[in-house]
């Protein structure tokens, strides 16, 4: 099964981010790529049009998420394993993240 979430930046569509068969898959948009006015999500993320391949959560985007005492409650709260951060960011990624980055899961759009 294939789980995508779309990374926005400023609420605008920056890429998509990915997980599937145990690797996570992060590409920016065309349309977001060609303009020289939008910058790269992050120094680890540049823009470029080749896909990036992880086994884990960027940690850009794992750094997204809460930590702790309060990670335990938004799984609890949510019904979200805990050692399922993809799962976790596409349900807080949209509304409970500081910063310009947001990530929303397909189905919120």
């Amino acid at each position: 099964m294939v789980r995508t979430g779309v990374v926005l930046v400023n609420n605008e569509p920056a890429g998509n981010l990915s997980y599937h068969n145990g690797e996570y898959i992060f590409r920016y948009n065309d349309d977001y790529f060609i303009n020289d006015h939008k910058k790269a999500i992050s120094v680890t993320l540049r823009k470029t049009q080749q896909e990036y391949r992880s086994k884990i959560l960027f940690p850009f985007f794992f750094n997204m998420l809460s930590e702790g005492v309060n990670r335990n409650l938004q799984c609890r709260q949510l019904q979200i394993d805990e050692n399922d951060y993809f799962g976790l960011l596409l349900a807080i990624g949209g509304t409970e993240t500081i910063g310009a980055v947001s990530v929303k899961s397909i189905s919120e759009l």
